[in-house]
This record gives structure tokens, C-alpha cells and sequence, in this order.
């Protein structure tokens, strides 16, 4: 039953939120197309419900020249790659409001694990024996509010777990102000590469940089630039 109510309550609150920040909205479309060189938005494939993919949508806030699909987080130097109107939409996750068309088309819901890189398989692998594979992403959830790049993959894994085991309208409300909270404190927020990060498998770093070579075609689409983003934004 909790599922119907909590996918209504997705329609309302993202519809009322399309209309009331409608003129924010404009505004920032605005800023981007005269600050800098690329589209407004940028698509980037991501991991859905029972691993299906689909494309996330954001407010581009990265350069075009940008190395595709590897996490901003194990750039070498993200600083150089982010735009100025970019770091403030990124420190308060106002990059991410596009996404509520990804809710009203039913790929996302307000609250539960963000959709993980098409490409990032042990994520994917460790959250599989969670079951939190099986359940809508969201905009935020549990690992954003507990910590968000600082985490590693795993304990991300094992917070998604602990959200589909107590999956309900009370874990739904803790996240939703515990967002909050972490957006004015910008909790958790890692622009380039952390001494964890860079403890991480090479092979994974390698195998993201193999894909933005072999992908970099899918960088030049009508009205939308694949850029990069943090892996939990």
C-alpha cells in the first residue's frame, strides 16, 4: 500500500515543485546559457529499478571538455572542469531540480538510493544483496544524509539496505529533513579525490577512464551535454 501513497505524494510534490520554482527555473537556465559555452541541461545514463537504465537529467554545471562518466570525486582536479555558476549549484544541489521530471516520468522518487553510473558495477553488485536494486532511486536517501562521496561503496550499499528494510513514511520523513539539513551544512560534499577515494580498486579508476574514451561520442546530444557529476549526485 505504501508504495501507491508514497508514488502520489512523488506526482504532487514533484508537479506543485515544477510550478512553484518555475522562475528559478528561468533564471537559472538563463545564467547557464550566458556564463558559459554548452548546453543548459546534460542526460547522463544511470542505474533504475531492477537495473534497468535510464537518462538522469541536471543542470549542466561542468565544462564540455570534461572527461566523460568517470566521477568528479576521482578527478584529478574537478576545480578546473567546474564551471563559477556550477559550484554554487552543486554546493546547494540546485543542479539536481531537473530531476523532477525523472519523478513525474516514474524513473525516480523523491526519497531512496541514488542512482548509481551505468558503469559503476560494484555498487550495483553491492547493493544487489540488499534488494535495494529492486526499489525506485531517488533524489536523496539514507547515504546522502550519512555522509554522501565520503562513504565507500560498500557502507553506501549497506545504508541503501537499511532503508529498503525499513522502507515506510518514517524513514521517508528522516531523510527528507535529513537532506535538508545536509544541503545548508553541504555534509559529505567531495569535489576531487580524498585520500579513500584514492585507495579505491586502480582498476576501477581505470575502467571509468577506458569508458569516457569509448564514450565520448555520447557527449555531443541536442540540448543536453553528458558531463560529470559526483557518483551520489
Amino acid at each position: 500500500m505504501y508504495p501507491v501513497i508514497k508514488r502520489i505524494f512523488d506526482l504532487i510534490i514533484s508537479l506543485f515543485g515544477l510550478m512553484i520554482l518555475s522562475p528559478l527555473f528561468l533564471t537559472l537556465m538563463l545564467i547557464i546559457r550566458l556564463t558559459s559555452e554548452g548546453p543548459v541541461f546534460f542526460k547522463q545514463e544511470r542505474i533504475g529499478i531492477h537495473k534497468n537504465h535510464f537518462m538522469v537529467y541536471k543542470f549542466r554545471t561542468m565544462r564540455i571538455d570534461t572527461p566523460a562518466n568517470i566521477p568528479t570525486h576521482l578527478l584529478e582536479e574537478p576545480e578546473k572542469y567546474i564551471t563559477g555558476v556550477g559550484r554554487f549549484l552543486r554546493a546547494t544541489s540546485l543542479d539536481e531540480l531537473p530531476q523532477l521530471l525523472n519523478i513525474i516520468k516514474g524513473e525516480m522518487s523523491i526519497i531512496g538510493p541514488r542512482p548509481a553510473l551505468w558503469n559503476q558495477d560494484d555498487l550495483v553488485e553491492a547493493r544487489e544483496k540488499y534488494g535495494a536494486n529492486d526499489i525506485l532511486p531517488g533524489l536523496s536517501g539514507l547515504a546522502q544524509i550519512s555522509g554522501r562521496d565520503e562513504l565507500p561503496i560498500e557502507e553506501k550499499a549497506n545504508l541503501d539496505g537499511e532503508y529498503v528494510e525499513k522502507f515506510g513514511f518514517l524513514i521517508d520523513v528522516q531523510c527528507l529533513f535529513g537532506t535538508i539539513f545536509a544541503v545548508l551544512k553541504r555534509k559529505g560534499v567531495v569535489e576531487g579525490k580524498t585520500d579513500d577515494s584514492q585507495a579505491q580498486s586502480q582498476f576501477e579508476v581505470e575502467l571509468a577512464k577506458a569508458a569516457a574514451t569509448t564514450d565520448g561520442s555520447q557527449q555531443q546530444q541536442s540540448g543536453f551535454e553528458s558531463s560529470q557529476q559526483p557518483l551520489t549526485r
